[in-house]
């Protein structure tokens, strides 16, 4: 399957800016199943200076200073990626949790797919005992490790609800939680705090998600999203798998990685330092195509 995909953030803030250093994570990276054919980037106001590297995770990132006075700040981004991923695991093929655990904590490799990175508390995720116990009812001894994800996947879709107006960014997991309320972020964020909690490696992936209209309707222009969702490390013979809490399904054709880290800051679409403004407003607009519709 071969996407094209348009990404257009809108920033409009309350006075002028006077100065904006910021790092963008917009561009979609490379890796199995996943090649990116073209992509480019576009800024109002132009910067004055920009740089492209990738991070320690391998994210690509650009980083932008605009010195020029504005009340506007315009990202867009135009891609083209094919996606041909491997079949997903049988969930009851994979090895014992506990295993999965042992051999994690005695992993030496550091590099950046190591799930050593993957086991600890981070910014967004810390180890929250009420998680922990939740994610607990999905890994009785012995179970396969991704047939208990798969489960604990299927339940967060059924207990918890989406909503976009319960939670912001800076929600902390508990109260997310606790609320049972929330949208992809806060769903991937709790899952990963369960399995770690567990001592189970579990990373969280930005992307976006395929969005099929109803039968008879026409595509809406700039209504898809970005989306988050989690990968749980399996053992070194079945490595990393995608799990998308939010829909309860396991990541195939239809998702596109941006970037992935330990949780929301370490893959920040947009983050950096403002001069001017203490008031802003954010409107994003997406579309993801497949190629020939």
């Amino acid at each position: 399957m071969i996407y094209d995909i348009k990404h257009v953030t809108l920033y409009e803030y309350g006075s002028a800016v006077t100065y904006s250093n910021c790092a963008l994570r917009l561009l979609p990276r490379e890796g199995p199943g996943q090649v990116v054919f073209a992509s480019s980037l576009d800024i109002e106001p132009k910067p004055e200076r920009t740089a492209e590297r990738a991070c320690f995770f391998g994210n690509r990132v650009t980083w932008i200073t605009i010195e020029t006075a504005h009340r506007e700040l315009k990202v867009s981004t135009v891609t083209s990626v094919e996606i041909q991923r491997e079949p997903t695991p049988e969930p009851s093929s994979t090895v014992p949790w506990e295993r999965v655990r042992d051999l994690a904590f005695a992993t030496p490799s550091l590099d950046p797919d190591a799930p050593g990175h993957y086991l600890h508390p981070s910014r967004f995720v810390p180890l929250h005992e009420p998680a922990t116990l939740y994610a607990a009812e999905s890994f009785p001894t012995g179970r396969p490790v991704l047939q208990g994800a798969v489960e604990l996947m299927g339940r967060i879709r059924r207990e918890f609800r989406y909503d976009p107006k319960a939670t912001v960014v800076s929600t902390p997991l508990s109260e997310a939680f606790a609320k049972r309320h929330g949208v992809c972020q806060d769903f991937a964020h709790i899952m990963i705090s369960g399995l770690r909690g567990l001592g189970l490696p579990a990373r969280y992936v930005s992307g976006y998600i395929r969005t099929i209209p109803p039968p008879g309707k026409k595509r809406l222009e700039g209504a898809d999203a970005t989306h988050a969702w989690v990968s749980v490390w399996c053992g070194p013979a079945t490595g990393w798998v995608g799990l998308d809490p939010t829909n309860d399904i396991m990541i195939g054709d239809d998702h596109i990685i941006l970037a992935k880290g330990r949780d929301y800051a370490d893959i920040s679409p947009v983050a950096g330092i403002i001069l001017g403004s203490k008031e802003q407003d954010v409107d994003v607009k997406v579309d993801v195509i497949p190629r020939g519709e």
